[in-house]
């Protein structure tokens, strides 16, 4: 049986429509979901979410 994980809402997302929720799970693991799609989880490590965010980061070499 898998516990349930809890929920957290993005500070950045505030009272938006569009919001960004993540869990940690038992064993480690970061589950991502949006507001809109809550069926449809990502996930993935904290070194795969640093990554992620890295990149993303205004200024870094992948980031539009």
């Amino acid at each position: 049986m898998r516990p349930e994980l809890a929920w957290i809402k993005s500070s950045f997302s505030e009272d938006q429509a569009n919001c960004v929720y993540v869990a940690a799970a038992p064993d480690g693991t970061l589950h991502l979901r949006e507001s809109d799609t809550p069926d449809v989880v990502l996930h993935t490590t904290p070194a795969g979410l640093a990554a992620l965010l890295h990149h993303l980061r205004p200024g870094s070499p992948g980031a539009k």
